[in-house]
């Protein structure tokens, strides 16, 4: 039985291996369901009770003595009724829960904007004043017990269209590009300063990513992409891979991103999350890209987990490691948190397959 961090290094080498590393993550009604289930108490890491990769999280600190509170944003949401079930979130946007299950309704602190002056003033969240100080140490203890050391960087399109309102930031792009670089800059030196830090310490991966594209293809032009995502991307990957040339780049998006898969290799992405088989053929971005990119994903969860049966779980899983894992470079996990109506039955599939092609240790067990 080899280790997490063992697996995870074979995996982006390209190198077959033992087991292959597998996950999924679930909405709080469906998590609830799956702890009884399998007799997972609530403070046990559901992950790690399932056997499931769980890379330790890396994360720069606040300061510890703050003596002022964080940005006030009620003011952009002035004469707005708001429900007392409502909250602003970290980057300054409301959310308004829909009445169905986890999901909000989101509204744009900026979604009324008129001057470039009023992007320039609003308090865009940053890491200034943060530590990183103690995160080599981190890194450090997590290698110790076998497990992979990630960080978290952010997103860049998603975040800014939900601080400046989805079709005004779209509008933006064609009317207006210098506002739509005036909030994105803001929001890559906050990812620049994460990603530096992270490679710093010595993580094994970054996350990144935004959701660039529907189900047929991109939102927006490409030279919209490259202009206004791409370019930033690319700083951000370039400057942490100055300080650690071996750091691993995991993306995300959902939907078709086929015609820009190349080009997130060119900037660096090494890992790519999570080739919607709804979408994307996953047999062919292995033959396309495989030689380079780690797939992580795969398993549809717009039709296999919730939609299928036991059997076609297994049968999907097999047939991914069969296709696109015979190489090594490929994580099992559903392409996207699972939802309240994955039967129970499908889970248990996922999980008892995944484990079929060798268990791989986590906590140092």
């Amino acid at each position: 039985m080899i280790s997490q961090l063992d697996c995870f290094r074979a995996t982006v080498a390209h190198q077959p291996h033992e087991g292959f590393l597998f996950y999924a993550s679930f909405t709080p009604d469906l998590e609830r369901r799956v702890r009884e289930r399998y007799g997972a108490g609530e403070t046990a890491d559901l992950g790690d009770f399932l056997g499931m990769y769980s890379p330790v999280v890396i994360a720069m600190r606040s300061p510890e003595e703050t003596t002022t509170p964080g940005p006030d944003f009620r003011p952009y949401f002035e004469g707005l009724e708001i429900p007392a079930d409502a909250f602003i979130n970290q980057i300054g946007v409301l959310e308004v829960p829909h009445g169905f299950f986890h999901f909000t309704r989101y509204v744009s602190p900026l979604r009324d904007a008129q001057r470039l002056e009023d992007l320039e003033s609003f308090p865009f969240p940053s890491v200034e004043g943060y530590s990183g100080d103690h995160m080599r140490a981190d890194v450090e203890d997590a290698h110790a017990r076998g497990r992979v050391a990630s960080c978290w960087v952010g997103h860049m399109y998603e975040d800014a269209w939900q601080i400046r309102g989805y079709q005004p930031f779209l509008m933006d792009m064609i009317d207006r590009p210098e506002w739509c670089e005036c909030i994105l800059d803001r929001l890559t030196e906050r990812n620049l300063a994460i990603a530096c830090a992270a490679a710093q310490a010595g993580v094994d991966v970054i996350r990144t990513g935004d959701d660039v594209a529907n189900q047929q293809r991109l939102m927006f032009r490409r030279d919209h992409w490259r202009r206004f995502m791409k370019t930033r991307w690319a700083k951000v990957y370039a400057a942490a891979r100055a300080i650690k040339p071996d750091l691993e780049i995991w993306y995300h998006s959902d939907g078709n991103i086929e015609t820009i898969i190349p080009e997130l290799m060119e900037i660096g992405v090494t890992i790519l999350n999570p080739v919607q088989p709804e979408c994307l053929d996953p047999v062919s971005v292995k033959r396309q890209y495989g030689d380079r990119l780690v797939i992580d994903g795969s398993i549809g969860t717009q039709t296999t987990m919730p939609f299928g049966g036991p059997d076609d779980v297994r049968e999907t899983i097999r047939e991914r490691v069969r296709t696109i894992g015979r190489d090594g470079a490929f994580i099992i996990s559903p392409t996207h948190v699972l939802e309240p109506e994955v039967p129970l039955e499908n889970i248990a599939a996922f999980i008892e397959t995944s484990l079929e092609f060798g268990e791989i240790r986590s906590r140092g067990k």
